[in-house]
């Protein structure tokens, strides 16, 4: 049986704490592929395409833990509350997911046990065992079309009340200049995102950020390798800013 989180790297000993809510489009057997096509299984709707991928590229770099879910978002999301008609959605964009159709109460509670607890508790594992100057960083891709709508940002920072470490990247966009880069975009804490920065980094004080990297910049492992690169030439002059702003405080 595969279980529904995995930890890689888990004994780094970098200042960062990498999440990977949707690392993986697998759908275990007993929810007989949620009645999907084959294509609707595979796509960005069920995971977030490159973001393992980066998130491992990052951890080399970084030495950092990496915690991902095993588990197809669509079976659970594990970026949403159990409460949240997200966090097991009946829609995706455009996909309609037949086997999260009328789910009870107990069919709820079941996937919120089998998935997104181990996950938050694999979470708490790692970053109760280190201390303040920890700092959480999700890995997220999002599709370049969305309802019919281009996208042109390439990189968004998201944040929720906590905005140090974003503050801090974007202090160094200029290191950047050929890459749309954008806070909170494409999404934001009014669309309910930030559910893992708020449950595991603001709970503890941590500074945190929401990658969010457009998945056509994540097709090839040189792309990928790339856009590491690029987020490591935000993250690590960052990290030592609020660094030194927490030593002056």
């Amino acid at each position: 049986m595969i279980a529904p989180v995995e930890i890689l790297n888990g004994m780094g000993q970098g200042r960062v704490v990498l999440l990977c809510e949707h690392a993986c489009h697998r759908i275990p057997a007993v929810y007989d592929g949620l009645g999907l096509t084959e294509a609707d299984s595979l796509s960005h709707a069920a995971w977030d395409p490159g973001a393992r991928s980066l998130s491992i590229e990052l951890s080399r770099a970084l030495d950092a833990p990496i915690v991902a879910s095993t588990v197809s978002r669509l079976v659970y999301d594990c970026n949403r509350p159990p409460e949240a008609p997200s966090a097991m959605p009946e829609r995706s964009e455009q996909i309609v997911v037949p086997g999260n159709a009328g789910l009870t109460q107990s069919q709820r509670d079941d996937r919120t046990t089998a998935v997104y607890e181990p996950f938050c508790a694999a979470v708490a594992n790692v970053l109760d065992g280190r201390g303040p100057e920890t700092v959480v960083v999700t890995v997220h891709s999002f599709t370049p079309v969305y309802f019919g709508q281009n996208r042109t940002v390439e990189l968004g920072l998201l944040h929720d009340e906590d905005s140090r470490l974003v503050d801090a990247m974007l202090d160094h966009v200029g290191r950047l200049p050929h890459r749309r880069i954008e806070r909170n975009e494409p999404y934001g804490p009014a669309d309910g995102v930030t559910h893992s920065l708020r449950l595991h980094a603001l709970s503890r004080g941590l500074p945190n950020v929401m990658l969010e990297v457009r998945n056509d910049l994540l097709r090839t492992d040189e792309q990928i390798a790339v856009m590491a690169d690029e987020i490591l030439a935000l993250l690590q002059p960052a990290l030592n800013d609020i660094a030194i702003r927490e030593d002056e405080s």
